[in-house]
């Protein structure tokens, strides 16, 4: 079973104070969403931060698709209850359709 990697971008609203506070809540992030994102397909996930900016990288093993995370979220009220607190930090990115969090973004380039 290989792994599949995807990167996404995300924006924060531009203010120290809560991009503190969201670095910290991703410090001991609730047991139930981390449970949810491994049940879900993903194996590892990383999250990094540059002002108020953010990058994650996934890696997926074969059971996983975003349409079936997004149908497993959907269902989940603590997952819904965590993604509607995660909106006061952040906000589209300008390219962003409304509503939409997280954007996929494209490889341009491997060694």
């Amino acid at each position: 079973m290989g792994l599949t990697r995807y990167c996404l971008a995300c924006d924060l609203k531009d203010n120290p104070e809560l991009i503190a506070e969201y670095i910290q809540l991703h410090q001991k992030v609730w047991p139930e969403i981390l449970e949810s994102i491994k049940e879900s397909g993903i194996e590892d996930m990383e999250i990094f931060n540059i002002g108020n900016r953010l990058f994650m990288i996934m890696e997926v093993n074969d059971t996983f698709s975003f349409e079936r995370k997004t149908e497993m979220d959907a269902n989940n009220p603590k997952v819904q209850e965590w993604e509607n607190f995660m909106w006061k930090f952040q906000q589209e990115l300008p390219m962003a359709r409304p509503g939409e969090k997280w954007i996929l973004l494209d490889s341009i380039f491997r060694l």
